[in-house]
C-alpha cells in the first residue's frame, strides 16, 4: 500500500468514526454500536471503501491488548489474588455451563462431537472489548457488578490457552498419538515464560524506565511503553497464548510501579483509537452474503446464542447475590460472543476440527451477537431499568414522632450533623429517600425514615408545622432549591439551614433569606489549609489567627458580592480587590506579631 492509499484509508476510518459515533452517542445509542455501523457502511457490504477487513482486524486487536494492559495496571497481585474465588467460580461456571448447553444443542443437530465441543467453547467466550468498554463507560468496574463481570472475562481470556491446545488434539481425522506430550510441553513453556516475565518485570523494568525517564524525552518514554506491551504480546503469541492475556499479566506486574500513571497516560490515547478501530473492523467482517443465503438460520442461531448466554449469566448473577435490578444489565453486558472466537474458529478450520463453511457461519454469528449488545443495552436503559425503578418505589414510612429538629438527608454530610446532635441529647427526625441507604444506616442503630419531603403530606407527618428547625443536607443544588421553596411556602415560620453546593448556590440561598447556609467544601478546605501551614512550620496560634481572619474576610466578601449588581465583571473586581485586602491584613498581622515578640524579648 502506497502512502496516498494509506492516508486515504486513515481519512476514511476517521471520518466514518467521527460521523457515526457522534451521531449514535447523541441519540443515546452508545459508541460501540456507532463504531460497528461505521464498519458496516465503509466495508465490503456497504460503500466498499475498504476491502481488507481481515488485515485491519488483526492490527486493531492491538486495541484489546492495550485495554487489558491498562486494566492490569489497576490491579496489583494482592488484589488479583483476592479475586480468585469469583474468577474460578463465576468464570468457570459461565464457560462450562454455556459450553455444555451449546455443545449439547449442536450434538442434537447432528454435528460431530469434536465440532460441538470446539464450537461450544468458542461461543461461550464473551467480548472483552465490548464488556469492559461498557463497564468503564457506566463506571461500574469497581462495583460488585463490575468485579464479577471482570472475573468472568479474565477466566475466559485464560481459558483461550487450553482451548487452543485442545483444538489440534480433537481435529477430525487427524489423530496424532505421537504428540501426546505436546500439551504438557506447551504448558511447561507457558509457565516458564510467565515466571520469566514476572522476574524481569519485577526486578529489571523499573531500572529501564528510570534510565529512559532520565532523558526527559516524552516520545522515547511513550515508545518504551508501547514496546513493552507489544513485546509481551508478541512473546505470548509465539507460545500460543492470547496476546491480551499476556499484556494483562504485564500490567499486573507493573501495577505497583512508580511509573504506572505515566504508562497509563501514554497508552490511553492509543488504546481508545485502536479499540474503536477494532469495533469498526468487526462491522466490516460481517459477511452479509452468508446472511442473505440463510437469514433465518443465522438470525435464529444468534438469538438462541444470546438468550442462552444471558440465562446462564442471570443465574450466576443470582448465585453471587447481585441486586435484582442489576441482573438484566449484567446478562446483557456479557451475553455476546467475543473477539477470541474469530481466532479459535479460524484456527479450528485450518486443523480440520470444524468444517471451513461452518467456521464462516460461526464467525458471522459471533459478529451478529456483538451487534446485539448495544441494542440490548438500549432496551435495558429505555424499558427494563424504568420498571425496576417503579418497582423500587415503596410506601412512605409511618412516622409517629415529632421533634424540634428535622434532618433531611443522612449521607456523609448529614451523618456528621446527626451524630453531633445525638451526642448532645438532641434527637432529630431523620428523613432519607434512598431505601438501600436507609437499610445500611439502620444496622448502625440510627433511626431513619423513608420519605419524600417534596410531598406536602410527608412534611406534615414529620411535624414540620411544630418543628423549630429543618436541616437540608442533600447534595443536589436543584433539590435543595426546590425544598427551600416548598418549605418557605408551606411553613414560613420554620427556620432552614441548608447545604450549599458552591459560592453561587450559597448566594442564592442567602438571597432567599435561609436562616443558615454552609458551603459543603468550604470549612473542610480551610482545615486542609491549616494542616498545610502546620507542616510548613507555622505556630498553632498563627495558624488559628490566619484561619479565623480568612473565614471572617470571606463571609464579608460574600455579602459585598450579594449587594453588587451581579454581573460577572463586578464580581471578579470585588474578588480581586478582596484578595489584595486579605494579603495586606495578613501581612500587617504578621508584622504586629513580630513587633510584639521583639518588644517582649529586647536585645
Amino acid at each position: 500500500m502506497d502512502t496516498y492509499s494509506f492516508i486515504l484509508s486513515v481519512v476514511t476510518y476517521m471520518s466514518a468514526a467521527v460521523i457515526s459515533v457522534t451521531l449514535f452517542a447523541r441519540l443515546g445509542l452508545g459508541s460501540v454500536l456507532g463504531y460497528l455501523v461505521a464498519g458496516i457502511v465503509i466495508g465490503p457490504w456497504g460503500l466498499r471503501y475498504i476491502n481488507n477487513a481481515e488485515d485491519v482486524l488483526h492490527f486493531s486487536e492491538l486495541g484489546v491488548v492495550l485495554l487489558l494492559f491498562l486494566i492490569g495496571l489497576e490491579l496489583d497481585p494482592r488484589k488479583l489474588w483476592s479475586m480468585r474465588t469469583p474468577i474460578v467460580i463465576a468464570g468457570g461456571l459461565q464457560v462450562l455451563l454455556t459450553a455444555l448447553i451449546l455443545g449439547a444443542a449442536m450434538l442434537l443437530l447432528g454435528l460431530p462431537w469434536q465440532t460441538a465441543l470446539i464450537a461450544g467453547l468458542g461461543l461461550s467466550l464473551s467480548s472483552t472489548a465490548i464488556a469492559l468498554q461498557t463497564l468503564k463507560e457506566r463506571r461500574l468496574l469497581q462495583s460488585p457488578f463490575g468485579k464479577t463481570g471482570f472475573s468472568i472475562l479474565l477466566l475466559q481470556d485464560i481459558s483461550v490457552i487450553p482451548i487452543l491446545v485442545l483444538i489440534p488434539i480433537v481435529a477430525i481425522g487427524t489423530p496424532d498419538l505421537s504428540g501426546d506430550s505436546a500439551p504438557a510441553v506447551t504448558g511447561l513453556i507457558v509457565v516458564a515464560v510467565f515466571i520469566s516475565i514476572f522476574v524481569v518485570g519485577r526486578y529489571t523494568l523499573r531500572h529501564v524506565f528510570r534510565f529512559v525517564a532520565a532523558t526527559h524525552l516524552p516520545e522515547v518514554f511513550t515508545a518504551l511503553s508501547l514496546l513493552l506491551v507489544c513485546g509481551i504480546g508478541a512473546i505470548m503469541h509465539q507460545i500460543g497464548v492470547s496476546m491480551a492475556l499476556g499484556a494483562f499479566l504485564g500490567g499486573v506486574i507493573l501495577a505497583d510501579s512508580e511509573y504506572r500513571h505515566a504508562l497509563e497516560s501514554d497508552i490511553q490515547p492509543f488504546k481508545g483509537l485502536l479499540l474503536g478501530l477494532f469495533f469498526i473492523s468487526v462491522g466490516m467482517t460481517i459477511d452479509f452474503g452468508l446472511l442473505f443465503e440463510s437469514p433465518l438460520v443465522i438470525l435464529a442461531a444468534t438469538v438462541v446464542l444470546v438468550c442462552l448466554k444471558a440465562a446462564v449469566l442471570y443465574v450466576i448473577a443470582w448465585l453471587f447475590r447481585l441486586d435484582v435490578s442489576q441482573r438484566p444489565l449484567f446478562a446483557f453486558t456479557l451475553c455476546q460472543s467475543g473477539e477470541f472466537a474469530f481466532v479459535l474458529f479460524g484456527f479450528a478450520a485450518t486443523t480440520g476440527s470444524i468444517d471451513s463453511a461452518l467456521s464462516d457461519q460461526l464467525i458471522l454469528i459471533v459478529a451478529m451477537s456483538m451487534v446485539t449488545t448495544p441494542l440490548l443495552l438500549l432496551l435495558h436503559d429505555r424499558c427494563i431499568e424504568p420498571l425496576f425503578a417503579q418497582a423500587m418505589d415503596r410506601e412512605m414510612d409511618d412516622i409517629q414522632e415529632e421533634n424540634q429538629v428535622i434532618l433531611v438527608g443522612f449521607g456523609r454530610f448529614g451523618q456528621v450533623i446527626g451524630r453531633m446532635l445525638l451526642a448532645n441529647n438532641i434527637v432529630p427526625t431523620v428523613i432519607e429517600n434512598d431505601p438501600d441507604h436507609i437499610e445500611r444506616v439502620r444496622r448502625y442503630g440510627y433511626k431513619t425514615y423513608y420519605g419524600d419531603i417534596f410531598r406536602h403530606d410527608v412534611l406534615h407527618s414529620i411535624g414540620a408545622h411544630n418543628a423549630s428547625l429543618i436541616i437540608l443536607t442533600a447534595d443536589g443544588t436543584e433539590e435543595i432549591n426546590l425544598a427551600v421553596d416548598l418549605i418557605q411556602r408551606e411553613f414560613p415560620d420554620l427556620n432552614i439551614i441548608a447545604r450549599a453546593h458552591d459560592r453561587a448556590h450559597a448566594m442564592h440561598l442567602i438571597a432567599r433569606q435561609v436562616s443558615g447556609v454552609t458551603r459543603e467544601t468550604f470549612f473542610s478546605a480551610v482545615e486542609m489549609g491549616k494542616l498545610t501551614l502546620q507542616h510548613l512550620g507555622f505556630s498553632a496560634d498563627r495558624i488559628e489567627k490566619i484561619a479565623t481572619t480568612y473565614v471572617r474576610h470571606d463571609i464579608e466578601v460574600l455579602k459585598r458580592q450579594m449587594d453588587s449588581p451581579g454581573d460577572e465583571d463586578t464580581l471578579v473586581s470585588i474578588a480581586k480587590h478582596a484578595r489584595q485586602q486579605l494579603e495586606q491584613t495578613l501581612r500587617a498581622d504578621q508584622m504586629d506579631s513580630a513587633e510584639r515578640k521583639t518588644g517582649a524579648n529586647p536585645d
